[in-house]
C-alpha cells in the first residue's frame, strides 16, 4: 500500500490547444478510498490514465508512496487497474486471465501463481468459473474477473476507471457494495472514477469534484453535499439538484431581504443564519436550496413564498413537487402530501440549509465550504 500525491499535474493535446487536466493538485492517504466525479470531459479519466502511466503528463509530477512514478512506465508501477469495458482476453480461460498478470510481472512458480488466482477467485466468489472463457460470463461474472485480476497483484494503488457503468442497476448496487467490503478488507489505497454522483457519494472516503480539468472541491462526502463551494457543485451533488433562484439582497433591519427578480419570491434571513449578515453586501446573488430542505408551511406569514404546483412526481416515500418559483424548482415532501396539479401552496424553507452564490462568479458566499473555491 502507499499514498499518491499529484503535484501541479496537467495534460495537454493538439499542442495545448487542449487542456484536459489542468494543475490539479491532490493527496490521497495511504488506504484511503477517494473516488472521483465530474460531467463528461472534466479530466477524471486522464486523471486516472497519467497516475496509471497510460498517458504522459505535459508537466507537473506523480509520486506513488515516496517514489516519484512520473517518467516510469505503466509496467513499472505498481498499480492496478479495472476497466469499464472489462478488457479481458477473449480467447484466455477466467484463470489464464486473472493469471496472466502474475505470469508477465513476477517471479512466482506455476503453483504460487494458482494459489494466488484461486485465493482472489474465492474471494470474489468465481471459483466455479476457472475453466470458462469471457464469452460464456454474465456482465457482472465478466466484472468479477476483471476485479479478482486487480486484485491477484496485490498492488499499491488500486484505479477503477468507470467499473460498473456497463451493468444495471441492481447490479451496480451489488457490487458497488462488493468493492467497498474488499477495499476495507485489503485496505489498498484506491481511486475510483464515476460519473454517477450517487456512487461517488455512498462509496468514497472522499469525493473529488472535477470541472474542465481544474479542481472545484474536496473533502468528505457530507461536508462537499453541505457545503458546496461554488454553484456547480452545489448543483451537481444531490439528487435532484440544488434549486436556483436568481434574487437580490436587501439590507432590511435585522433581516437580509431576499427578492427575486421574477417578483414571485420574497423571503427573509435572519443572524442565525451560517455568517453575519454584515460580512453579505446589498447586490444580485443565487439563492441555493435543496429539495429536501422545502417544506410546506400550514398558512402564509413571515419567510415563506407562495408558489403554485406544476407537477406532482410519485417515487415511492417520496413525492417532488415542482414549483413555479424558478426554473425546475423542486420540493422534496413525503408521499402523503401531493397537492394537485395547479393549485397554490405555501412553502419555507430551512434557514441553515440556504446558501448564496455569487451570481457573476457562482462562488460561495454563506457557509463552510469544504476548500478555498477553484480560480
Amino acid at each position: 500500500m502507499a499514498a499518491v500525491r499529484l503535484e501541479d499535474l496537467r495534460k495537454e493535446f493538439d499542442r495545448g490547444e487542449i487542456v484536459a487536466v489542468d494543475d490539479l493538485s491532490l493527496e490521497i492517504d495511504d488506504g484511503e478510498f477517494v473516488t472521483v466525479v465530474g460531467p463528461s470531459g472534466c479530466g477524471k479519466t486522464t486523471t486516472l490514465r497519467m497516475i496509471a502511466g497510460l498517458e504522459e503528463a505535459t508537466s507537473g509530477s506523480i509520486r506513488i508512496g515516496d517514489e516519484d512514478v512520473t517518467g516510469i512506465g505503466a509496467r513499472k508501477r505498481d498499480i492496478a487497474m479495472v476497466f469499464q469495458n472489462y478488457a479481458l482476453y477473449p480467447h484466455k480461460t477466467v484463470f489464464q486471465n486473472m493469471e496472466f498478470g502474475l505470469r508477465m510481472s513476477t517471479k512466482l512458480s506455476k503453483a504460487e501463481r494458482r494459489e494466488k488466482v484461486e485465493w482472489a477467485a474465492s474471494m470474489m466468489g468465481i471459483e466455479g468459473l476457472l475453466e470458462d472463457r469471457p464469452d460464456e460470463l454474465s456482465g457482472g461474472q465478466k466484472q468479477r474477473v476483471a476485479l479478482g485480476r486487480a486484485i491477484v497483484r496485490e498492488p499499491s494503488v488500486f484505479l477503477f476507471d468507470e467499473p460498473l457503468s456497463n451493468l444495471d442497476a441492481k447490479l451496480r448496487t451489488t457490487m458497488r457494495a462488493e468493492i467497498q467490503r474488499l477495499q476495507t478488507e485489503l485496505g489498498i489505497t484506491s481511486i475510483y472514477v464515476t460519473h454517477d454522483q450517487e456512487e461517488a457519494m455512498t462509496m468514497g472516503d472522499r469525493i473529488v469534484i472535477l470541472r474542465d480539468g481544474r479542481l472545484q472541491q474536496e473533502g468528505a462526502p457530507t461536508d462537499v453535499y453541505e457545503n458546496p463551494t461554488n454553484r456547480f457543485v452545489g448543483g451537481f451533488v444531490g439528487s435532484p439538484s440544488m434549486n436556483f433562484v436568481e434574487v437580490e439582497a436587501l439590507p432590511d433591519g435585522e433581516v437580509l431581504r431576499l427578492e427575486s427578480t421574477g417578483g414571485r419570491f420574497s423571503y427573509g434571513l435572519t443572524k442565525a443564519y451560517a455568517v453575519p449578515l454584515s460580512e453579505i453586501s446589498a447586490g444580485r446573488y443565487t439563492l441555493g436550496v435543496r429539495p429536501e430542505d422545502v417544506f410546506l408551511a400550514d398558512r402564509p406569514g413571515h419567510d415563506t413564498v407562495d408558489a403554485t404546483v406544476e407537477v406532482v412526481e410519485p417515487v415511492g416515500s417520496d413525492n417532488y413537487l415542482y414549483l413555479d418559483i424558478a426554473d425546475d424548482f423542486i420540493a422534496r415532501v413525503e408521499a402523503g402530501q401531493k397537492p394537485s396539479v395547479g393549485s397554490r401552496v405555501t412553502v419555507t424553507f430551512d434557514e441553515e440549509s440556504v446558501r448564496l452564490f455569487d451570481a457573476e462568479t457562482g462562488e460561495t458566499v454563506t457557509g463552510s465550504p469544504a476548500v478555498v473555491p477553484a480560480p
